[in-house]
């Protein structure tokens, strides 16, 4: 049983739609009169693997969630003010033999003989070109092949487009409240829920999609949170849909740093969706809003909602015979996209350590450790952005630059500012060009780097860059636009 709809609890219905396929009964229980938050309309390129995996047509999803296609994250005004980066996702260059490009270009770079960071990713340059086209497979040795992309979606549209996809392969949707929660009272697991009409509902495994509340999670079985708030100070959302802008639909997020916090821009077909992340210790809700709409690409397309949430996680994801996913499970801000990624995450693992006719605790701690570790090394990523600064200029960011930061961040960002080394961990969502790009962009600078390098002469490493940027910029030259390609996309014609 799923309790509660939105985002996680429809996609969670949709995947186990698709892998149940006989001999189990799935029933979605949400209230029209609940409302969901709505505002994770950004992705990563690890969403187009939940899509294959449900068999989803491209462009019928694009086409019903007015989607549209994502190469990065734009961040302006993180290391300081006047600045900018771009997280973009895919690669960085072309590698060497066993040393990463990003090494040669560090040798060349500290020599003053390299162009911008940026001018090495193919979806770097497409992004800020306004182009976007799928990687071409069958050109292996071109940056055309290394197009990552993921996407943009009015979240409301997608939970509509999932639903479908379930309750048309035998989801069960009862509509109402849940008024109380039934516990067994040998174990406590939770054996039933009884509606406000009294209609009482029975399962074996419940999956908790009730969002920050933890109707079951929490409200029942009491797990606990683990708050990382003094981390992740920032504790409220304002979310308003403004109208698109006249110059196109840009293919990328925008992170734009504020005061006290910072303003997300999230382009759609028919839409842009905008929000203030902010800590209300260093700024009101009034001056939040109004920083907010005086920041817009158009006219405000309804009332500005807020959002107040505490980052962290819950102490266990699952406990007895409860499942957390989405919200419920815990907060990371969206300042990556992650949100939606780790309902997604969660319904693998879920799917991966499924109880065949019982609950072993070995596998509710191995499922454990897993959320644990995933969420962990998310926050350490999320912490970088707000500590790795020169921003002085508010007492919000005094507080973010002068924080101390878990051990395990610190190390991470000693080993880069050594040789400008990153070595992913284990099956950490961040991959090693992410860690790099955000660490640049943030102003961290490696005082040398891999010793290999010099056994390529100088000259022989500024040609090679210089062909990789040309190279680069030509394929860049050759693709569509964004708007266009959506249009013959959801036209048909693409």
């Amino acid at each position: 049983m799923i309790v509660g709809g939105g985002t996680a609890g429809w996609m969670t219905a949709a995947a186990l739609s698709k892998v149940l396929t006989r001999d189990y009964t799935i029933t979605l229980i949400e209230s029209e009169e609940i409302g969901t938050v709505g505002v994770g309309e950004g992705t990563i390129p690890m969403i187009k693997l939940y899509n294959s995996a449900l068999e989803l047509d491209e462009a019928q999803f694009v086409r019903d969630t007015k989607g549209s296609f994502k190469l990065g994250i734009h961040f302006v005004d993180w290391a300081r003010k006047g600045d900018s980066y771009f997280h973009g996702f895919g690669k960085i260059g072309q590698d060497r033999g066993l040393v990463s490009f990003y090494q040669y270009w560090l040798k060349l770079n500290q020599a003053g003989l390299a162009a911008p960071l940026d001018d090495y990713s193919i979806n770097t340059v497409a992004a800020l070109d306004r182009k976007f086209m799928p990687a071409v497979r069958d050109r292996p040795n071109s940056p055309l092949a290394d197009i990552a992309y993921a996407y943009h979606f009015d979240a409301g549209l997608y939970a509509r487009f999932l639903r479908e996809y379930a309750e048309a392969r035998g989801v069960r949707r009862i509509e109402g409240k849940i008024a109380s929660v039934a516990l067994r009272g040998e174990d406590g697991f939770v054996e039933s829920v009884t509606m406000e009409d009294g209609t009482v509902v029975g399962g074996q495994l419940f999956i908790d999609c009730s969002g920050f509340r933890g109707l079951l999670i929490e409200q029942a079985l009491k797990t606990g949170y683990e708050d990382w708030s003094h981390w992740l100070p920032c504790d409220r959302a304002i979310a308003v849909p403004c109208a698109s802008a006249k110059d196109g639909i840009t293919p990328y997020t925008r992170s734009t740093a504020r005061t006290a916090g910072w303003q997300w821009r999230i382009p759609l077909q028919h839409r842009i969706g905008n929000g203030h992340v902010f800590c209300s210790q260093y700024m009101s809700e009034d001056e939040a809003t109004a920083l907010l709409l005086g920041n817009l690409d158009g006219e405000a397309l309804a009332e500005p909602r807020t959002l107040r949430f505490v980052t962290g996680k819950r102490n266990k994801t699952w406990h007895r015979n409860v499942v957390a996913i989405g919200l419920s499970s815990g907060f990371m801000e969206p300042l990556e996209s992650t949100s939606i990624h780790l309902i997604q995450a969660a319904i693998a693992r879920l799917t991966a350590f499924f109880p065949h006719a019982g609950f072993d605790q070995a596998d509710i701690d191995e499922f454990n450790a897993h959320s644990d570790f995933e969420t962990i090394k998310i926050r350490d990523f999320l912490i970088l952005h707000y500590h790795a600064t020169q921003r002085d200029d508010s007492p919000f960011w005094d507080y973010c630059r002068t924080m101390d930061v878990p051990e395990s961040l610190k190390m991470k960002m000693a080993l880069f500012q050594s040789n400008g080394r990153v070595f992913r961990e284990h099956t950490e969502m961040f991959a090693e060009m992410s860690w790099v790009q955000v660490m640049h962009g943030q102003g961290l600078r490696p005082r040398g780097y891999h010793g290999l390098v010099d056994l390529v002469p100088e000259d022989e490493v500024a040609v090679f860059a210089g062909r990789v940027r040309d190279v680069i910029r030509t394929c860049a030259s050759q693709m569509p636009t964004h708007d266009a390609f959506i249009a013959r996309l959801v036209g048909g014609s693409a």
